[in-house]
């Protein structure tokens, strides 16, 4: 086993006591090779998403029992084909294996394989085999295998490659007991090497070998290929390789292609005796026909829109149940506390943080059924063949094949498909589609878009089946869609290169979703939206509070005196007396003389200082919006046990006429639509670009156009 270097912490650990140190190991997998169902099914939910040192690609870490007494980190690496990386997600892999003084650095590694495809798998596990490094084969999908009619003699295989090698179901969890007892033992290296590096070579990959005081040739051999793309080399490392391979006229493209000529000729020696494939009629591929249907260029759109028609449909008719509950809980429980106590601390914990937190609990339902359906997509198979579908629609507003993924995934959340545009490895493709994604309607906007469509559409059914909200939020995501397209095709005429790009995309066999993975995605998401969203509306929700019941000098005080004088000239009710001096102490609040200061800018498209106070918040989270409206509404309102549908309804305006009409209302859409008010997308766009010049751009165009978009919709409406 080659020596791993590791931080004096956990040399400190170790010396201590050896039995409590967390051995790691990596996962790393074609894409499409089970790697994802192996990890969830090592880890359950013991996982958490960081970032690797340096680089804004993703790294999903977790814990996993090996044995009674040996637990390991398990590391989930991107998917590659080889390690000669073509994308910023690959590139980590080679910054983390190449570098043993890294703090992720593994003691083994296990290779995920998908049997039925061995020949394309083996390419990567000869490589990473050639570095010396400890590894096993996870050998699986064996029952994809079996239906395609592949057989393979494990015992002749593992002899063959001298690793042990487990056959797995990693979707069904068949082979994962085996491997944990595998990966507990202490395992070495192997010492024959798949690949012989070429005699001319050799003086050349000493030379690096000695310098950076390697124990490998062929690590060394890819310091060679790869000086430039290794971070943790310093500008002189560099200099020095650069020096050596000009002296020695390195062609690195040349050396890579013969390299991979000769592993394949290897690996196809290897499979003669451990591979055998029985041809018969009954293997033909059923997803080849499903795809027949699926991606025809006229039914399998419709299919597809169908597909979403029915999501969006779902997200408003099954979570109204579970919604109307959670939202009448709040009301209750507020009630009930009011019931019983009294006083600043109290109106503080219903008013400003029950009713902030609860604008955002009342969401789950619909966060887990968007989720849901985009989980279940993705394993079954079928976003895949959605991405194939629409390469030809994205080619022709200047995008490539490679941003329909990001796009998708923009549905969900803006910052990891934004750092998904690393796999686009053409610049202009890649900077409109992140300059774009933010259009398309994220989960976040789902509160502002359920809360605004309910006051300004109709809960009306057509067929018995069709709802009239699910077809205007669907309507909404369509807007973000086309903008996003119109925006693109805009930009193209802006950004001048000379560079192709190219869609390659390998589809996976259709599968039954796996449940529990399934599971895992909605808990992990819903977790992560409450989670991170929480923290900041419990913090905004106190400060909101804090604003809108507190005033300068003796505003408040002559404000209640205000309104029981009017109250007393118009002969109002207690109740009536009530509403109006706390509305009164509401525009007479901290919060009322800010949102007052900010009303002219927001007057054209309708909007007062209450919502121009939850405009700005929800810079920080879109869905912000909610939970700051629920707190304002809150304040001094004498119907405690109202959902804030309720209170937004109720609001009337200077006319005495409801608030949130139609104009005001199809305004906020158009405005939540194509607003840019997310501090977190702001920055990942910063980071991917490494400049503040696209973030600003890019604010600034979608700021003018959800304020243009929103004053002619109101102006027209009205």
């Amino acid at each position: 086993m080659p020596e791993v270097l590791i931080s004096p912490e956990e040399i400190r650990a170790r010396q201590s006591s050896p039995q409590n140190r967390v051995p790691r190991i990596a996962l790393i997998g074609n894409p499409n090779s089970g790697k994802t169902s192996l990890f969830n099914q090592l880890t359950g939910l013991n996982q958490k998403v960081g970032n690797f040192p340096g680089v804004t690609v993703d790294k999903k870490t977790g814990i996993s029992q090996l044995t009674p007494s040996l637990k390991a980190q398990i590391i989930d690496l991107p998917g590659t084909y080889s390690l000669y990386p073509k994308s910023l997600d690959e590139k980590v892999i080679i910054d983390l294996i190449h570098n043993k003084k890294s703090e992720a650095y593994p003691d083994l590694i296990i290779v995920t394989a998908d049997a039925s495809n061995l020949k394309r798998n083996l390419l990567l596990f000869t490589q990473l085999a050639d570095l010396g490094l400890p590894l096993v084969l996870a050998l699986n999908m064996m029952d994809v295998a079996e239906e395609h009619g592949v057989q393979i003699n494990v015992e002749q295989l593992q002899q063959d490659l001298g690793v042990p090698v487990i056959p797995m179901n990693a979707r069904k969890g068949i082979g994962i007991a085996a491997l944990k007892i595998l990966a507990s033992q202490q395992l070495t290296g192997l010492n024959q090497p798949f690949y012989k590096i070429p005699e001319e070579l050799l003086t050349l990959v000493r030379q690096i070998r000695y310098y950076f005081e390697l124990k490998n040739d062929y690590l060394a051999l890819h310091y060679a290929h790869q000086y430039k793309k290794l971070s943790f080399l310093s500008d002189d490392d560099k200099s020095y390789i650069e020096d050596l391979l000009k002296e020695n006229k390195f062609d690195s493209n040349t050396l890579q292609a013969t390299e991979t000529i000769e592993r394949y000729t290897v690996i196809n020696g290897l499979l003669l005796d451990s591979v055998r494939v029985v041809k018969a009629e009954k293997n033909e591929q059923f997803s080849n026909k499903l795809d027949k249907v699926l991606t025809h260029k006229v039914f399998g759109y419709l299919i597809f829109f169908a597909v979403l028609f029915l999501m969006f449909q779902a997200i408003f008719a099954w979570a109204s149940y579970p919604m109307d509950l959670i939202d009448a809980g709040i009301g209750a429980l507020n009630g009930f506390i009011h019931e019983r106590v009294s006083g600043p601390l109290v109106d503080l914990l219903t008013e400003g943080i029950i009713a902030g937190l609860g604008g955002i609990l009342i969401f789950i339902p619909q966060i887990a059924i968007l989720f849901a359906f985009i989980a279940i997509l993705e394993e079954t198979g079928y976003m895949a063949r959605v991405t194939f579908m629409m390469d030809k629609i994205m080619r022709k507003f200047g995008l490539s094949g490679k941003s329909v993924v990001p796009l998708i995934s923009g549905a969900a959340c803006a910052v990891p498909a934004i750092m998904s545009t690393r796999t686009i490895d053409n610049w202009k493709d890649r900077i409109i589609t992140i300059f774009v994604t933010p259009l398309m309607s994220c989960s976040a906007r789902i509160p502002i878009y359920t809360v605004i469509i309910a006051l300004i559409i109709p809960e009306r059914y057509y067929f018995g089946f069709l709802n009239l909200q699910g077809i205007v939020l669907m309507g909404m995501y369509l807007l973000g869609f086309v903008a996003a397209l119109l925006s693109a095709m805009a930009l193209k005429f802006f950004l001048k290169t000379k560079e192709r790009s190219f869609f390659i995309m390998e589809f996976p066999t259709y599968k039954m979703p796996r449940w529990k993975n399934v599971g895992l995605t909605i808990v992990e998401k819903v977790k992560a939206f409450v989670f991170q969203a929480g923290k900041v509306i419990l913090a905004i929700s106190v400060i909101l509070w804090v604003m809108a019941t507190y005033g300068p000098g003796n505003a408040m005080e002559n404000a209640e005196k205000t309104a029981l004088t009017e109250a007393q000239k118009l002969n109002l009710t207690e109740e009536e007396t009530a509403n109006k001096i706390a509305s009164y102490k509401l525009e007479s609040s901290y919060a009322g003389e800010f949102g007052h200061f900010i009303e002219p800018a927001i007057r054209p498209m309708g909007y007062d200082w209450k919502i121009g106070i939850a405009l700005l918040t929800s810079f920080a989270a879109r869905e912000v919006f909610v939970g700051t409206m629920a707190t304002i509404y809150s304040v001094g309102a004498d119907e405690e046990e109202a959902t804030i549908q309720q209170k937004l309804a109720m609001e009337k305006d200077e006319n005495g006429e409801m608030f949130f009409n139609p104009a005001r209302g199809f305004s906020l859409l158009l405005f939540y639509a194509f607003a840019m008010q997310c501090m977190s997308t702001i920055a990942v766009v910063y980071r991917e670009t490494k400049g503040w010049k696209w973030p600003i751009i890019q604010m600034l165009y979608m700021s003018g156009l959800a304020y243009l978009s929103a004053w002619a919709v109101y102006s027209w409406l009205s």
